[in-house]
């Protein structure tokens, strides 16, 4: 596997959340709220057509209502619309989304699963997920998740399948001031390999990584 198109993944200018909600402790407020506190500095946008706004963030009523096209995308809709969506995203330009949203499993999920990454293929989409936490990226202040502690800011990249595992060493480290270049929950692991995370999560300026499942 390649590493095209993560640098939209890990140093996206603009975000769009698919699937904001102003219902307290859902997924998409969550998110829509790390979003907002996070301190990112590029443009954050939301697509629901229930709301005006969440979290402070722009709601948007489609993908084609968005005002720019946005780097990367986070899904957090129920899992028989992630495939039109990935296609939507991919035909407006964006080229990178992180898909929290569960329920890609056996049967009819796997189908699902299938249907989103042919959706993808056509634009080189970068998928990360299903099932997953998240990506946050401590330095550019970019908490693309659903972790309820924002991490600190430092040097270590660390890599996960699971989000529990991600949340258990973002509170274990935070608590020592052990702080991160990079925090990604692989999930389902649809469309991804260990491979591209080396080359870009490592060199002079990001010396240590670590992966595990």
């Amino acid at each position: 596997m390649t590493i095209r198109n993560l640098d939209h993944v890990f140093k996206p200018k603009s975000v769009v959340l698919i699937g904001a909600s102003q219902t307290r402790a859902s997924v998409g407020n969550v998110v829509a709220r790390n979003l907002s506190n996070g301190g990112f500095q590029g443009l954050v946008l939301a697509v629901n057509p229930k709301y005006q706004a969440v979290e402070g963030i722009p709601c948007h009523a489609d993908i084609a209502s968005l005002p720019s096209i946005p780097d990367l995308a986070i899904i957090c809709t129920p899992p028989a619309t992630v495939p039109g969506i990935v296609g939507a995203l991919g035909a407006r330009g964006t080229r990178a989304a992180v898909v929290i949203t569960t329920g890609f499993g056996q049967g009819a999920g796997a189908e699902l699963k299938q249907a989103m990454l042919e959706a993808a293929k056509p634009f080189l989409l970068r998928l990360i997920g299903p099932n997953c936490l998240g990506v946050m990226v401590p330095g550019i202040g970019l908490n693309a998740s659903f972790s309820h502690v924002n991490p600190v800011p430092g040097r270590l990249a660390f890599i996960a399948q699971s989000g529990a595992i991600v949340t258990a060493i973002v509170d274990w480290a935070r608590a020592r001031g052990i702080g991160f270049s990079h925090l990604v929950s692989l999930g389902d692991m649809a469309a991804w390999s260990r491979s591209p995370a080396t080359p870009t999560l490592s060199g002079p300026s990001l010396p240590s990584w670590s992966a595990t499942t």
